[in-house]
C-alpha cells in the first residue's frame, strides 16, 4: 500500500524508530496520527515535523489501557476522516537480568506493553481498516523474537508472540483488503533502555556495542520499514544483523543461540 495520501496511526511516535516512522511518513505525503505515552516526546515530534505538522495529529495514550485505546479510532477519524494503516511500533525491553532475578512487575509490564498493547490497537482499529479500499497493519517484532537473547528472555517471548500473532493475522486476512507485515529489527540506535525505564541495564561500552552490534540509525530503519510496507512485504528484516541471524537460526538454531550467548554474556550479572 502506497502511503501517500493515506492516514496512518503510529504507536511509539514520540521517540526513536517510532518518531522516525512518523517523520518519514509525513515526507512521503501521508497524514499521521502519532500515539505515545509521553506528551513531551510527542511535542518534540511535532516540532521536528516542521512544515509537515499540519498533517500530523498526536494522542497521549497508554496502549496498555484498553478503554483508552478503544476511544482512539473515533478521535483519529474525527481529525483525519478515516484510518488506512496502523504501525504498532511501541515497545519496551526488560531489565538486563536472568529470569530468576526478574520480578513479576517487570514481567507484566513488558508483556502488557509489547503484546497486549499491540493486540488492543489491532483489534480496535481492524474493523475500521476492513472498511477501507486498501489498508495495512505492520507489527514490530524483533530479532529477539526468533533468537534467544540471554537477559532479554521475557522481552523475546513477547516479540515471539507478536511474530505468530501477526503471521496468524496475515493468514486470516488473506482474502480481504488489509495487508499485514511483521517487522524484525536488529540493533537500532535508539534510547529504548532509558525509555523502557531500565536505565543503564545495558551496561556495555560504546566501543563494544559498535563492534558487536553495529546499530542501524533509526532513520534508516524507518526507511526500510516503510519501503517494505509499500511493497506489502510479508516480513521485513531491519539491519544486517537481523538478516544474518535469521539465516543462522534456520541453519543451526543451537549454533545461533551459542553465538548470541557469547556476544551478550558480559552484560549479565555474575
Amino acid at each position: 500500500m502506497r502511503v501517500k495520501n493515506k492516514i496512518i496511526v503510529v504507536t511509539g511516535g514520540g521517540n526513536g524508530m517510532g518518531r522516525e516512522l512518523v517523520l518519514n511518513l509525513l515526507v512521503r505525503g501521508a497524514s499521521v496520527a502519532a500515539v505515545d505515552i509521553s506528551e513531551a516526546a510527542l511535542q518534540e515530534t511535532i516540532e521536528l515535523a516542521g512544515d509537515k505538522r499540519g498533517s500530523l495529529s498526536t494522542y497521549v495514550v497508554d496502549i496498555t489501557n484498553r478503554d483508552a485505546v478503544a476511544s482512539l479510532p473515533e478521535q483519529v477519524i474525527a481529525r483525519h476522516g478515516a484510518v488506512d494503516g496502523l504501525i504498532n511500533n511501541a515497545g519496551i525491553i526488560q531489565p538486563f537480568v536472568r529470569v530468576n532475578d526478574l520480578d513479576y512487575a517487570a514481567i507484566e509490564q513488558v508483556m502488557n506493553v509489547n503484546f497486549y498493547g499491540t493486540l488492543y490497537m489491532t483489534k480496535t482499529f481492524l474493523p475500521h481498516l476492513l472498511k477501507r479500499p486498501e489498508a495495512h497493519i505492520s507489527n514490530t517484532s524483533s530479532m529477539g523474537g526468533y533468537l534467544p537473547v540471554p537477559g532479554q528472555t521475557i522481552y523475546g517471548a513477547t516479540k515471539a508472540a507478536i511474530k505468530l500473532f501477526t503471521e496468524g493475522l496475515h493468514s486470516e486476512l488473506l482474502n480481504t483488503n488489509v495487508k499485514v507485515t511483521v517487522v524484525f529489527p536488529g540493533a537500532i540506535g535508539t534510547n529504548i533502555a532509558a525509555n523502557s525505564g531500565v536505565g543503564d541495564s545495558l551496561n556495555v561500552s560504546s566501543e563494544d556495542s559498535q563492534r558487536s552490534f553495529r546499530p542501524l540509525a533509526a532513520s534508516k530503519a524507518a526507511q526500510i520499514i516503510l519501503d517494505g510496507i509499500e511493497k506489502d512485504r510479508y516480513s521485513i528484516f531491519v539491519g544486517r544483523d537481523a538478516r544474518f541471524m535469521d539465516l543462522l537460526v534456520r541453519i543451526s538454531p543451537k549454533r545461533a543461540a551459542n553465538y548470541i550467548f557469547k556476544q551478550m554474556q558480559s552484560l549479565l550479572p555474575a
